[in-house]
């Protein structure tokens, strides 16, 4: 159920129903945000009874409903499509994309608070969604941008863990390590030990969330400035909210950048649970550990190339096909250059997808940023040819089920004109963006009282003898 704020909204959001089913068919039905409550947790506390006992209801009722037969290829390829997880915070749609707590990315971006006028969505006001259900008002995303900035205090020791490393180490090396020093400080620790009942895990894990929520721009921004601007920190300004902050601490100030991050942030927050960083984080958090082990965790998965360090590839490759072939290339020698890339064994990084079979939402909201703020940039003009002559190409390679780009085609060019350029620290920022997603679900593991995440493995043995028998039979 998605819930909001005003009369209004209602009939805008109907209007567009109107006009795009595809879009509105979703929403089944839309109640109105009447709570003025201002504070997130006493939000929560009143939901939290009620989706247990949906919880239960399903389990009793529902719990010997198959969902679905397990082949031998899921098992070796990655348990692709195999449904084993709950993820309420989101839900990926092969076609539609992603969304929010029911939304998509262009309704998030009319309904969500923003920090001007037809602005990009506040980060805070996804993150409030992905814990409630309910679109917040402008003021209780106010409210929970104070309370970030409150909670945003990162000990000195942080900060020391993290310069023992050298300055030549990965970001995300630098990051992780920043996250784990933060661990000292975990509540659900300090209340675990104490001992505490199982109906109130969600409690400290809540405490925990907000705080890592908080405190990891201020460690993220540590780490550029230490590697890349001689270790000169800027601190937080207490007039900004928490994208415009991170674009702050980094060191850009211009609104367009600003608006930038808040877009950026929002977009890459959650993917279900079933990729890599969600996916390791739920695991890790199912054994009890907090929500610093648990995050921690998520970001090694997400410095893998696979995962989170692709969008560094992404502009690392545009900025090799620019060196050799210069920024005026035509379409014939992009082509080329592409089919260079395939036959080198290579892939051509930012496109494709585990999931989607459509253009990424991610990407689409980007592109049109980029139209808005910077139509005539090369790259990004790059990044349009792109868009016209790969999926052609992969289509007649025949050997992938999605040629279209991802979130990873884009970002790396919005950021290298607002002039973060260094490109290996990009998966950083996917990082800190990881965290209001897992960490939202986090809070709801505890809530519902998940189990442990304990799959059945075999061995190559045990699958020929299996089929064996099932032929024979």
């Amino acid at each position: 159920m998605v819930f909001f704020r005003s009369v209004s909204l209602l009939s805008r959001l109907r209007s567009r129903a109107v006009q795009q089913s595809n879009i509105g068919n979703s929403v089944r039905w839309l109640q109105i945000q009447s709570s003025s409550d201002l504070d997130l947790h006493s939000q929560l506390k009143e939901l939290i009874p009620e989706q247990q006992e949906r919880l239960k209801k399903i389990k009793s009722e529902y719990g010997k409903v198959q969902l679905g037969n397990i082949t031998v290829d899921q098992v070796i390829g990655g348990m692709r499509g195999m449904i084993g997880l709950l993820w309420e915070t989101s839900l990926l749609d092969p076609d539609e994309g992603i969304r929010f707590r029911g939304l998509s990315i262009p309704e998030c971006q009319k309904v969500l608070p923003a920090a001007k006028p037809d602005g990009e969505p506040l980060p805070e006001g996804l993150l409030w969604l992905l814990l409630t259900g309910k679109v917040p008002s402008k003021e209780q995303v106010d409210a929970l941008s104070k309370e970030l900035r409150s909670r945003a205090t990162v000990p000195d020791y942080v900060y020391k863990a993290i310069d023992a490393l050298p300055t030549t180490a990965h970001p995300m090396t630098q990051f992780a390590t920043g996250v784990m020093a933060l661990q000292v400080e975990s509540e659900f620790q300090k209340a675990y030990e104490k001992g505490i009942p199982k109906t109130k895990y969600w409690e400290p894990t809540y405490e925990d969330s907000l705080s890592l929520i908080a405190r990891v721009p201020v460690v993220a921004s540590y780490v550029y400035r230490r590697i890349y601007k001689d270790g000169k920190i800027i601190p937080m300004d207490d007039s900004l909210d928490y994208g415009g902050n991170f674009a702050h601490m980094l060191g850009f100030d211009s609104h367009q950048m600003q608006e930038l991050m808040r877009l950026y942030v929002t977009i890459h927050s959650d993917h279900e649970g079933g990729n890599v960083s969600a996916h390791t984080g739920h695991l890790v958090a199912s054994a009890l550990s907090d929500p610093y082990l648990s995050f921690a965790a998520a970001l090694n998965g997400l410095a893998g190339p696979l995962h989170g360090l692709a969008n560094q590839e992404v502009l690392l490759w545009i900025k090799s096909v620019v060196d050799e072939c210069g920024e005026n290339i035509t379409t014939e020698q992009l082509k080329d250059y592409v089919w260079k890339t395939l036959n080198s064994g290579k892939v051509v990084p930012g496109f494709g997808h585990g999931v989607l079979r459509k253009t990424d939402p991610r990407y689409t909201c980007q592109r049109e940023f980029a139209l808005k703020h910077l139509p005539d940039d090369p790259l990004f003009q790059l990044v349009s040819k792109l868009y016209e002559v790969v999926p052609p190409i992969l289509t007649e390679l025949g050997k992938v089920k999605n040629p279209w780009p991802n979130v990873d085609a884009h970002s790396g060019v919005l950021l290298n004109y607002f002039g973060l350029t260094e490109a290996r620290y990009f998966t950083v920022l996917f990082g800190v963006s990881r965290s209001i997603g897992i960490c939202s679900q986090l809070i709801w593991d505890r809530a519902l009282g998940l189990p442990l995440e304990r799959p059945k493995s075999v061995t190559m043995e045990w699958l020929e003898n299996h089929c064996k028998k099932a032929a024979s039979s």
